[in-house]
């Protein structure tokens, strides 16, 4: 498990350019409420676990916060290190989380990760953020996910035969707008943070065919795909767009954002 874990998230920084182009952003009341529940405001210290290209770090940046982005991927990172120059006080740094260290012995008031944190190792992920924070500090989590409303768009579950088709079935049952699961118990269970607070968010964007497709091309799974799956796959896309009038395809999202607070004495 933990080979398969390490094997797939390094095949984002394959696709850099395109995930920095495909991925979306978060809404910016997710931004907003984390600064609320944690307190954090200008000047204060931020760890970013795997900031990728950077689409959470612009936003909390432009907040005030000062930020270390901890970035595994090479390629990710110079990436950010281009998107984020403007930012006076965002530092990118190529390492794993798991095993970086501030040379200085700096404390944080926050680390936080955007859809990165179920890649980082659970063995170790809490006691590493537990470590980097101040007394008092906090961990926000969240993660951009697939949700499909009772009114989404019905071309995911049309298909489902050609994923299966080609051997790549997919599951049907994708969570609702703001039902998603939380990680509560096992950020309590961690006996590191208390203080556990989720709030969830869900959104909207709207794709052509081959911006969809550019989207499906940052995923782990049709990353792994044979060229032939893939060709399949995305030649049904195009054909079933092709026959709306608007040409386009709604896909929702959803992201639970986690905070909690470091306990000082576990």
């Amino acid at each position: 498990m933990a080979d398969d874990r390490e094997a797939l998230r390094a095949t984002f920084d394959s696709v850099a350019a395109r995930y920095d182009r495909a991925r979306p952003g978060y809404p910016d009341a997710l931004f907003d409420t984390l600064l609320r529940e944690t307190g954090l405001g200008p000047g204060d210290r931020v760890v970013e676990v795997g900031c990728a290209s950077g689409k959470a770090t612009r936003p909390l940046a432009e907040r005030g916060l000062r930020l270390t982005c901890v970035e595994l991927g090479g390629e990710l990172a110079a990436v950010a290190r281009v998107n984020l120059a403007d930012l006076p006080h965002v530092e990118v740094v190529h390492a794993a989380f798991e095993t970086w260290r501030p040379s200085d012995g700096t404390t944080y008031d926050a680390v936080v990760a955007a859809t990165a944190w179920h890649w980082a190792d659970p063995e170790v992920r809490y006691r590493r953020a537990w470590e980097l924070l101040r007394p008092g500090g906090h961990l926000a989590f969240w993660a951009a996910v697939h949700v499909l409303p009772l009114t989404g768009d019905p071309i995911f579950l049309e298909l489902q035969e050609v994923y299966e088709e080609i051997g790549a079935g997919r599951a049907t049952n994708w969570p609702r707008p703001r039902e998603l699961p939380d990680a509560r118990y096992e950020i309590r269970e961690s006996g590191l943070f208390d203080a556990v607070t989720v709030i969830q968010f869900d959104w909207e964007v709207r794709y052509t065919a081959e911006r969809y497709i550019d989207l499906l091309e940052t995923f782990s799974a049709n990353i792994a795909m044979q060229p032939w799956q893939r060709e399949r796959l995305y030649a049904e896309i195009r054909q079933r767009l092709a026959q709306r009038p608007d040409g386009l395809l709604r896909r929702h999202w959803g992201a639970a954002l986690h905070v909690a607070r470091r306990i000082d004495r576990p």
